[in-house]
């Protein structure tokens, strides 16, 4: 009983805090505990909740929402080929921070019943056409298979991704896990490094169903992963041309970011001319001129046959990948932006790779498709001198390209930049060609450049020379185009590459 009462007494004795009971503290204490406890355990719950519920979105949504619509073809459905359609996907816009991350979602669950093998399983089953519905070649026998509006395109040859499961579907390739790409590229063993870059490592893999592609494998610098995946996808994910590298699908997994693509297996430009594939030999002045047109078409095809147009903004000879028929696939469009049909230009910070960039562009930070035709141009000069754009370890006055060239055209020497490696000299008709295309396309003033189409028919316009009434015109105009060259680094350099006779390089008249 004492024990009791000295207990009681106890806690029912004045502390010095407030002069409050210390019965009543330790009662105050174990409230506030309990409401600490409740707190957190109300706080863990709503942030659950909330991360089931972005789980559920992400699952169905694993690529951004497009602001745009752009041309492709349309899935599993049958096209007459007397037919040039272009099929314009809906999309709806979602609010963002910044339109330019906004991207294509065509993410369509699966009919299949098995929940389990719908998470767990890979990949997409897409079957898709064999002929872009926007683009038109010729086939080997010289026939027409298929004619756009824009004959800038060719062939899209049978995917790369028949035979993959059919789990979930994207509208234009497949979705990817990470298991899937670990085991493609033997978990992105060293050994199978293709490439490296800024922004990320290029593995060569090979799927389950034997076909090799191309794994990108972007690095999470501060979010620099997403930006450039989501600019990748949005720029090329919808869209088919023989001379754009194909993105076959992506993979999101966590902070992963991984965009697959066709593989290219016969190098590119910059290694042919200047590294590791020149080794094999010289590439010829004939391969040299069937990249370089092949680079034209897929611009043209960015700039004037889709909608939104798209700006690639680091044309450069590395980015220019080779088949084994030297065939060129642009690719890297880790930069690229879109212009709206309505945009004359957009402001953004100036990016791309020194030698190649716009001088307007440069400066201004004003970007619009003229700015490609000029790193265009400079490709042109970089494929016909075999030197780089800018190299200090030439002589001072021909430490930039561009400007060199200028010179040598303007002391009549235009004959000695083709490069000296060359075994088969080109002729001075298709040198001179080749030259003032180039010429016109570095053009200082940005409105005085041609058109990518316009490219491609001065490029072209010798190619065919006893081709059918309508060929004929085309060569015409192409014709008229070259002659009409004046003032393109100065007054009298379309006139100095006139040849001896005091005429310029003849074209194809019909």
């Amino acid at each position: 009983m004492s024990a009791n009462s000295s207990l009681h007494v106890e806690l029912s004795r004045k502390t010095s805090f407030l002069g409050l009971r210390l019965w009543v503290l330790i009662g105050i204490g174990v409230g506030v505990f309990i409401v600490v406890i409740l707190c957190v355990l109300s706080v863990w719950v709503m942030f659950r909740r909330k991360s089931k519920r972005s789980l559920d979105k992400y699952s169905l949504s694993q690529i951004p929402h497009v602001s745009k619509d752009i041309i492709v073809d349309m899935v599993g459905v049958q096209i007459s080929h007397d037919q040039s359609e272009s099929v314009a996907i809906p999309v709806h816009d979602k609010p963002s921070e910044n339109n330019s991350n906004k991207l294509f979602s065509h993410l369509h669950k699966s009919k299949s019943g098995d929940a389990d093998n719908i998470s767990q399983c890979s990949s997409v089953y897409h079957h898709e056409r064999g002929f872009s519905s926007m683009s038109g070649e010729e086939g080997s026998s010289g026939t027409v298979k298929k004619q756009s509006a824009l004959s800038f395109g060719g062939m899209v040859t049978a995917s790369p991704l028949v035979g993959l499961p059919e789990i979930s579907h994207l509208g234009w390739g497949h979705w990817f896990t990470l298991r899937d790409l670990e085991l493609a590229t033997n978990r992105f063993s060293p050994e199978n490094v293709i490439g490296e870059g800024g922004y990320g490592v290029v593995y060569r893999g090979k799927l389950i169903n034997g076909s090799e592609v191309a794994v990108k494998k972007i690095l999470n610098n501060l979010g620099q992963a997403e930006k450039e995946f989501r600019v990748e996808v949005e720029a090329i994910g919808h869209v088919r041309h023989k001379n754009l590298v194909r993105l076959l699908g992506y993979c999101v997994e966590g902070v992963h970011r991984l965009l697959v693509y066709e593989y290219v297996n016969n190098g590119n430009l910059e290694q042919w001319l200047h590294g590791a594939m020149s080794q094999q030999g010289t590439l010829t002045w004939e391969a040299r001129m069937k990249v370089i047109t092949g680079t034209a078409k897929a611009l043209a095809y960015l700039h004037e046959a889709i909608e939104p147009k798209v700006v690639h903004r680091d044309i450069k000879s590395s980015n220019i990948l080779i088949d084994t028929e030297f065939n060129a696939k642009v690719s890297d469009f880790g930069l690229a932006k879109l212009l709206d049909s309505g945009e004359s230009h957009i402001t953004t910070r100036v990016m791309g790779t020194f030698g190649y960039v716009a001088p307007e562009y440069a400066n201004t930070g004003l970007l619009n498709e003229r700015s490609d035709i000029y790193s265009f141009g400079v490709l042109l000069l970089e494929a016909v001198t075999g030197k780089d754009p800018v190299d200090y370890s030439r002589p001072a006055n021909e430490v930039n390209l561009v400007e060199w060239l200028k010179m040598m055209v303007g002391t009549r020497r235009a004959e000695e930049v083709v490069d000296s490696r060359l075994e088969v000299k080109p002729s001075i008709r298709a040198l001179k060609r080749a030259l003032l295309v180039a010429l016109r396309c570095v053009d200082p003033e940005a409105e005085k450049r041609p058109k990518m189409s316009q490219v491609v028919r001065m490029l072209e316009a010798d190619e065919y020379p006893f081709r059918e009434d309508r060929r004929n015109r085309k060569s015409r105009t192409a014709s008229m185009e070259i002659e009409s060259l004046k003032d393109i680094s100065g007054p009298s350099d379309a006139e100095k590459l006139k040849g001896s006779e005091g005429h310029e390089p003849e074209t194809t008249q019909g």
